[in-house]
Formats: C-alpha cells, sequence, structure tokens
C-alpha cells in the first residue's frame, strides 16, 4: 500500500505537560555552570582575510565542549553571529564560508565529537540510545544544552551582535537548529536542513535506516523498556519543541528521505509557533534535501534576517 503524501501524516507524539517546566530546569542548572571559554587563534586555519580560532567551553555536567570560531579580519562595526550544528556522523566544519560572508561563525562539537570527547564517549551509533529510558541522563539532554552553550559564545563575544544571531544545520544539525530556536529566545533566524530527531518513534515505523533504527534494535532487545523509551523521547522531540519557535525560520525536506521521513519534518514544521515560517519540499531528493541548491536559500534567508 502506498505511502499517502508526507505532508498529510499525522504524528503519533504526545506533548509532555510538563516539558516546558522541564527545559527551564535544565536551562536554569546550566546557567550556573560557568562557561570558562577558551579562545586560542589558529594560524594554519587562517588566512589572508580571516581568522579562526579553536574554542572549548563548559557544559552541562561540566563537560568540555570544543568548537571552531572564524570571523572575517576587515570589519567596521559588529557582526551578525551565527552558530552553526553538525550531523550525527559529521564532524563540525571550521565555518570559514560563512565568516566570509559577514558572520561571527561558531561551529559546536557537542559531547561525544572529536575534541569533545574526553568525558563522554557512546559512539556512533551509540548516541541516540545511550541511557535512553530517563530525561534526566539521556545523552540529547547534554547534547542540546552543548548547542545552546554555544549561543551563549556568541553572547560573550565583543564583536558580536547580540540583537542578530542565528542558527544552522543539516540532518542532526537540523533537529539541532529546531532545539537551539526553541530552547534559546536568542535566536532570531534559523534554518533546519533535513531535521533529525523529529518524530523518533514515528520514524522508527516509516524507516528501517539507521540511525533511528538504532532505537528499533534497542526495543528489541528491551521490549519491556518501550514504555519508559516513550516518555524519556517525547521531552527532546523536535515536534515537541516546535511550539517554543517564534523566530524567523525555514525548513527543508526530501521527499525520498530513508534517514530523516519527510512525514516527520512537516510533522515538526506544523508544530512550529512561528507565523514567519516556510517549508521547502524537494521531490526527487533524498537526504540531502536538495542542499546544493537550497543553500543559495539558506544565505538570502540569514542575510534578510541578520545583516
Amino acid at each position: 500500500m502506498p505511502r499517502a503524501p508526507a505532508d498529510q501524516y499525522v504524528s503519533q507524539v504526545q506533548r509532555p505537560a510538563d516539558i516546558d517546566r522541564f527545559w527551564e530546569d535544565v536551562l536554569s542548572e546550566t546557567a550556573e555552570i560557568p562557561l570558562d571559554a577558551e579562545v586560542i587563534h589558529d594560524p594554519l586555519r587562517s588566512t589572508e582575510h580571516i581568522d579562526v580560532y579553536e574554542v572549548f567551553y563548559t557544559s552541562l555536567d561540566h563537560v568540555r565542549i570544543a568548537g571552531w570560531y572564524a570571523v572575517p579580519r576587515q570589519r567596521d562595526g559588529s557582526l551578525p553571529g551565527l552558530l552553526q550544528v553538525p550531523g550525527y556522523n559529521m564532524e563540525p566544519p571550521v565555518p570559514k564560508a560563512w565568516a566570509a560572508k559577514g558572520y561571527a561563525a561558531f561551529s559546536v562539537a557537542p559531547r561525544g565529537k572529536l575534541r569533545s570527547n574526553s568525558q563522554f564517549n557512546p559512539g556512533y551509533p551509540g548516541l541516540l540510545t545511550y541511557a535512553m529510558v530517563d530525561r534526566n541522563t539521556y545523552s540529547y539532554r547534554g547534547f542540546y544544552m552543548d548547542a545552546c552553550r554555544g549561543v551563549d559564545f556568541l553572547l560573550g563575544r565583543d564583536e558580536v551582535d547580540r540583537d542578530h544571531i542565528g542558527v544552522t544545520g543539516h540532518s542532526q544539525g537540523g533537529g539541532l537548529t529546531v532545539s537551539t530556536a526553541a530552547l534559546r529566545p536568542e535566536i532570531k533566524a534559523a534554518a533546519a536542513g533535513a531535521p533529525y530527531l523529529c518524530g523518533y518513534m514515528d520514524a522508527i515505523e516509516l524507516t528501517d535506516a539507521y540511525p533511528y533504527q538504532e532505537i528499533a534494535d534497542y526495543l528489541r532487545l528491551y521490549p519491556e523498556r518501550r514504555e519508559q523509551v516513550e516518555n524519556t523521547l517525547a521531552y527532546f522531540d523536535g515536534i515537541n519543541l516546535a511550539p517554543r519557535i517564534t523566530c524567523p525560520i525555514i525548513v527543508s525536506v526530501g521527499l525520498q528521505d530513508s534517514t530523516c521521513p519527510p512525514e516527520t519534518g512537516f510533522a515538526m514544521f506544523d508544530a512550529i509557533a512561528s507565523d514567519d515560517k516556510r517549508m521547502y519540499a524537494y521531490d526527487g531528493h533524498g537526504h540531502d534535501a536538495n542542499n546544493h541548491e537550497h543553500a543559495a536559500i539558506v544565505d538570502a534567508f540569514m542575510a534578510k534576517h541578520l545583516q
């Protein structure tokens, strides 16, 4: 039986009544931890026009997080800030391309990524299901805060215009874009590509691809934990965080995406509270979500709202 159009899918995700209180408590706990940012100039990766810095800061559970920071050498006044968040298997890139476009660009490496894995390293696969039976220990509790602390890093930079900070990413980066825009009102523009971490429990029925199949594998081994898993994931699901998003946001999906089913992207998009939102659905594209052409749309969107 053929699947219904992705934009007609009805998610089974239930929003916990206390989700906002849960995240306010996590944000408060994180804010009490000094950022203690260390910024080290990297002459090897810097260029004639771009300064690159290696960054370290402290996040939730006092885990030390790494990142790359890039700024244009020639600038007149403050710069818009841009947080770039990474995919599940990718390592955060040095964001020189964004700096060349006039942004103070920070590419964060949340816990478990290279240079941020000395204190926490569940591996890939492994991150998605780590401590998944308790919302207070689940891996993405810290992972989401690591991205949010990237906003703190940008807010603490003298050269950054605190009123013009955006976030962007693809796949897991798309999911982190959603969570960061939801949890940090300082974000003024967000661009989420092929968002992961949306409709976790929907996705294991819609695709047999990894990473979501890590959850299905886990439940085959521990079927008695299904209710605990569902209850935990509901607090981290982008569909449930989307009602907190009020900034301008664009979302892209590939209608043939078997990694992050487009149905979950549409369900998340529908839940976004912002009046300024737009979905780009690309037929004939999978997990790339037509990024080759869509990147220009992201560029124009960020320039409109941040520059």
